[in-house]
C-alpha cells in the first residue's frame, strides 16, 4: 500500500466543480463564531459536492484570512449567500421550496442514523452558535430536528465536526440509493 500522491487524486479544477452536478443540501451556519469553523465547512462542502452555504447573522464571511486558513480555497468553489437574519434565511429557503431542518439537541429529534433523506427533496441543515446552538426562531420553523447521538459526558461537538459528520451521513444515504 502507498499513499497518493496529489496529482493522482483525480482532482476537479475550480470550473469543473462549479458545473459538476451538486447533492442537494443547502448547509446554513447561523450565527457562528469562528471564522476557522467556518473555513472547515466551507472545506468540508467542497469535499462532498454540497450545493451551497448559506451564512447568517455575526458569521465572518469570505474573504476573510482566517475562513482562508481553513478552507484552502472551497470559498471559491461552494457557492454561498449571506443573510443579516435567520428569519430572512428560513422564508428565502421557503420560497426556494427547500426542506429546512435543524442539528440540535431538542425533547422530538430524531437521530441521524434513524432519518432518511428523500432522493428529489433538497435540504437545509442548519448549524448554531457555539455556545447557543440553533435559535428557537429556526427550531420553530424547522420540519425536523436530527441529533447526533453522544454518549460521553460532554454532548458537544465542534460545529466542524458536527457538519461533517451530518454531511457525510446524508451524502452516504444519498449516493447509495441515487439512481445514475
Amino acid at each position: 500500500m502507498r499513499k497518493l500522491k496529489l496529482d493522482e487524486l483525480n482532482r476537479l479544477s475550480t470550473e469543473e466543480f462549479k458545473q459538476a452536478e451538486k447533492i442537494p443540501i443547502i448547509i446554513v451556519l447561523e450565527d457562528i463564531r469562528s471564522a476557522a469553523n467556518i473555513g472547515s465547512v466551507f472545506r468540508t462542502c467542497d469535499a462532498f459536492l454540497i450545493e451551497a452555504i448559506y451564512i447568517v447573522g455575526i458569521c465572518a464571511k469570505p474573504p476573510n484570512r482566517e475562513i482562508h486558513k481553513s478552507a484552502l480555497g472551497a470559498t471559491e468553489t461552494v457557492a454561498w449567500k449571506y443573510f443579516e437574519t435567520i428569519k430572512d434565511c428560513i422564508a428565502s429557503l421557503r420560497e426556494e421550496k427547500v426542506e429546512v431542518l435543524t442539528i440540535e439537541q431538542a425533547d422530538d429529534a430524531v437521530y441521524l442514523h434513524e432519518f432518511m433523506p428523500k432522493q428529489n427533496e433538497k435540504y437545509a441543515l442548519i448549524f448554531g452558535n457555539e455556545v447557543d446552538g440553533v435559535s428557537e426562531f429556526a427550531m420553530q420553523y424547522a420540519k425536523a430536528c436530527i441529533e447526533i447521538p453522544q454518549f460521553g459526558m460532554k454532548h458537544s461537538l465542534n460545529i466542524s465536526v458536527s457538519a461533517g459528520i451530518v454531511i457525510w451521513d446524508f451524502v452516504k444515504k444519498l449516493k447509495l440509493t441515487r439512481k445514475s
